[in-house]
């Protein structure tokens, strides 16, 4: 394809990363520089010639740098189709010479208002200027080539020594320029909404990380995306072994991750189709993964495991006699990686910074339902806010578990019921149409273990009879969130066995 050559640039840029080796390489293919402020002075100090913006339009930067290359001259130069005859003898009748070239990078708002930084010095960190050269330049990319990010700098050193860009290239790059305006634009627009508290518009931009083999079945096309704005997601981990990441194990890793990291203590999650199928807490990591895989290792066979603290040799070493579809952890000890890597299949992933996200996103058809993201944090998620409606005072180590309990449920599809002992889950009912399904399905998956052991349940009991099944099964305290209009059936039948039971007025439903 034929290429444009490039005989004139404009380079402002705030970021000088590579500045001055670009610098050289225009001058070097001939090609003239003009250039603002503080990016011509680096330039000059490095001995390379350059024309400077305020002495080429004859008229200075002004107002502390908000104008400097707001002028026709210079955006003449960028917008002029050179193809069009007019266009150009109306730019020689102005001693306007074309731009075949422009570089620029925008001032670092997004880091401004990550810094903390006072409402004032934000808004100074809002570029004008280079936002409407950028998108000139990538309107006009039949006769102008625009390069938007240090990182590009590679691509246009190739196309200097190849004769320029060619059409094809110019166009991409102006795609590209186009998306980093936008997403510019969206996050100012993001902030100010927040300074406003204004919450009735949202956008937001992913980048593709890769495509998938498939979605959740063969016959589903699927990609997996990263939100620009943060790093601290499954999407960002880095996998150290195995095979790529199905769409399966990207969500089952998101639960698990999240399931793990309702807790404080070293805590493992062991998720099969998004939900547990184990979770325990213990002194060590190693210790709480015995434990949750003892919760129900018929499920956890295949499963996906994720830990809040770092893997360690003992685990390891459990966790490869197990096959495993996915570990997450924020780190691996020496020597644990290459134990589990003996396993070729197995997926190690490390997410260093994971952080629950502050806010759900759900499709729906023609929309999306956004929600704060259901932390646990609320008054009614600490025990001494609990409301005890039945039997005697219970010990510590039965208020630990029902601490545990409580927090873990939450991982559980609704209805949800987790049984728990010892800090670990020994039985789990979860996404059933009534609770009374969930209470046997908890119980029937703990078997003995049921027995002494304590309950959560995400919703209240609409009825006596669910929980009538756990006292059955040997229950010795339950904690739920109360609000039925028969609470008072419920607890009666907690009183007639004389079970502990506790209100939190909290709820944690979780349908998706």
């Amino acid at each position: 394809m034929n290429r444009k050559k490039i005989t004139r640039a404009l380079v402002s840029v705030y970021d000088k990363t590579g500045l001055v080796d670009l610098g050289k390489s225009l001058e070097k293919s001939g090609v003239e520089i003009l250039s603002t402020g503080s990016t011509a002075k680096v330039l000059r100090e490095a001995g390379v010639k350059v024309t400077s913006v305020e002495d080429y339009i004859g008229f200075p930067e002004m107002l502390g740098g908000r104008v400097k290359t707001l002028h026709p001259r210079i955006h003449g130069g960028i917008l002029a189709d050179q193809s069009n005859p007019e266009h150009l003898a109306q730019l020689l009748a102005q001693d306007i010479a074309p731009f075949d070239l422009i570089v620029i990078n925008l001032y670092p708002f997004t880091q401004t208002i990550s810094s903390g930084a006072e409402f004032s010095e934000c808004i100074e960190q809002i570029d004008i200027g280079g936002p409407s050269m950028l998108r000139g330049a990538a309107k006009n990319h039949n006769s102008v080539a625009v390069i938007s990010d240090p990182a590009q700098y590679q691509l246009l050193n190739s196309a200097l020594e190849q004769g320029g860009f060619n059409l094809e290239e110019r166009r991409e790059l102006a795609m590209k320029t186009f998306r980093k305006t936008a997403e510019y634009d969206i996050a100012i627009a993001e902030w100010l909404a927040g300074e406003l508290n204004q919450n009735d518009w949202r956008a937001k931009v992913w980048q593709k990380i890769t495509d998938l083999r498939y979605g959740e079945n063969p016959h589903q096309s699927a990609a997996v995306f990263q939100d620009s704005s943060a790093s601290n997601g499954i999407s960002s981990a880095k996998q150290h072994h195995g095979k790529e990441m199905s769409f399966n194990n990207f969500t089952d890793a998101d639960a698990a991750l999240r399931a793990a990291y309702d807790h404080n203590e070293p805590c493992v999650a062991i998720i099969k189709h998004a939900n547990p199928c184990g979770i325990a807490i213990g002194t060590d990591i190693a210790s709480a993964y015995a434990a949750a895989n003892a919760c129900d290792p018929v499920s956890a066979f295949g499963g996906v495991v994720a830990a809040n603290r770092k893997i360690t040799v003992a685990m390891a070493n459990a966790l490869s006699e197990v096959f495993t579809e996915v570990i997450v952890a924020p780190g691996y000890e020496a020597g644990t990686i290459e134990i589990l890597a003996a396993k070729p299949s197995i997926r190690i992933l490390e997410l260093a910074d994971y952080k629950i996200a502050r806010e759900e996103l759900r499709p729906i058809s023609g929309g999306l339902l956004i929600q704060d993201s259901d932390l646990i944090n609320a008054d009614g998620d600490d025990s001494k806010n609990w409301q005890q409606v039945s039997g005697t005072k219970v010990s510590a180590e039965v208020m630990r578990d029902l601490e545990f309990a409580w927090r873990s449920v939450r991982a559980v599809k609704s209805n949800a019921i987790l049984l728990a002992k010892a800090g670990a889950s020994v039985g789990v009912g979860m996404g059933q149409v009534n609770r009374v399904d969930s209470a046997k399905l908890a119980v029937d998956r703990a078997g003995d273990r049921s027995i002494g052991s304590v309950a959560a349940s995400d919703a209240f009991f609409p009825f006596a009879d669910g929980l009538q099944i756990l006292l059955a099964a040997g229950v010795t305290a339950v904690v739920a969130p109360g609000g039925s209009v028969r609470d008072a059936e419920v607890i009666e039948a907690a009183k007639a066995a004389n079970v502990a039971m506790f209100f939190t007025g909290v709820r944690h439903f979780s349908h998706a």
